[in-house]
């Protein structure tokens, strides 16, 4: 009786054993599934405003850049590489207000800010008032992996950006007729108000951003940004403040804003997602909606943002008219541009 017993537990111990070791293979294989979701920007988006042409050119190059964050993590890449990947493929498009299509400052310049986030290490990076840097998500991320520093401005930031052997052009790369006659229009607005700064001379919000999650586990987060038509006094957004416009931890998620920049930065919008899901246990989505929706809109603040958390789900929040967006996982993907 005492030798069948001792067998007995012997067997229920070899079985305990193999179902341990058969869960411990599976869960090692089975990889946390990858996803990405990006924006072109924020605000008055309107069918009536666009011609069936421009918006399959959109259409296109959110495809396009979706197509190239999405290989990065399919292939087992890092959130980081496939966040500034898919952010200097719409900063080299003309039609963001980033990069190659970044708006005029009232001195007739182009300034440009970015800023990236790693929520594995919760390191981060930004660069402002970049004048010669042809992507400015490069520089925000060489400031965050060569330097002791967050934030870099102005000739310094440059200077930094030369020295990390980082692209630069001539400031001349970054005119393009549209926004040098949008700030035309601007500053004759400006004019008729005899003197007086529109509050928020553009409406078309185009900064760029994207956030990612790899196979890892690991979320990142970018965004990047020619600034507000005609703006002055080499004024700085929400794009290059950590926490404003940008935002990521493994923990809950990551974030990239786009919207009107003062308001975003008061808000702290980026963290305000994450520290809803931390402390108040809120899904990516209602943080996202309340906070865009509700808090942000009646404060008086237009825009939006994209958002996923550790288990890839997606948010893409937005009160203006229309937000350039779109996400990929593994076998979906969605692009979209008007309110439906």
């Amino acid at each position: 009786m005492k030798n069948s017993l001792i067998i007995l537990l012997a067997m229920v111990a070899l079985l305990q054993s193999c179902t341990s070791e058969g869960n411990e293979t599976a869960a090692g294989s089975t990889s946390t599934p990858y996803a990405l979701v990006i924006h072109g920007g924020a605000g008055a988006i309107t069918r009536a405003a666009m011609t069936p042409e421009m918006e399959q050119e959109y259409l296109k190059v959110l495809n396009e850049a979706l197509d190239i964050g999405e290989t990065i993590l399919k292939e087992g890449g890092a959130s980081l590489d496939a966040v500034e990947k898919t952010i200097m493929y719409l900063e080299d498009s003309p039609l963001f207000n980033a990069g190659k299509g970044a708006v005029f400052t009232h001195e007739g310049k182009n300034e440009l800010d970015a800023s990236v986030m790693d929520g594995a290490s919760l390191k981060a990076g930004a660069a402002g008032g970049l004048t010669i840097v042809r992507n400015p998500i490069r520089a925000a991320r060489a400031v965050m992996e060569k330097s002791p520093h967050v934030l870099l401005v102005g000739k310094g930031a440059e200077q930094f950006a030369i020295e990390q052997k980082i692209d630069t052009v001539s400031p001349e790369y970054f005119f393009t007729q549209e926004r040098w006659d949008a700030l035309e229009r601007a500053k004759a607005a400006e004019n008729a108000q005899e003197g007086a700064l529109p509050t928020n001379p553009d409406y078309k919000f185009g900064t760029v951003g994207c956030v990612a999650l790899d196979q890892k586990g690991n979320i990142a987060a970018g965004t990047s940004t020619g600034g507000m038509t005609n703006k002055r006094w080499n004024r700085l957004g929400d794009a290059p403040i950590i926490g404003a416009g940008t935002y990521a931890n493994n923990a809950t998620c990551g974030v990239s804003c786009t919207g009107h920049g003062e308001f975003f930065i008061r808000y702290a919008v980026a963290h305000d997602v994450s520290a809803m899901m931390e402390y108040k246990g809120s899904s990516v989505q209602e943080a996202g909606e309340f906070i865009v929706n509700q808090k942000l809109k009646n404060a008086g603040g237009e825009g939006g943002l994209i958002a996923l958390d550790k288990k890839g789900n997606i948010a893409m929040p937005f009160n203006s008219e229309g937000m350039y967006r779109g996400y990929a996982k593994a076998g979906e993907r969605v692009v979209k541009i008007y309110k439906e």
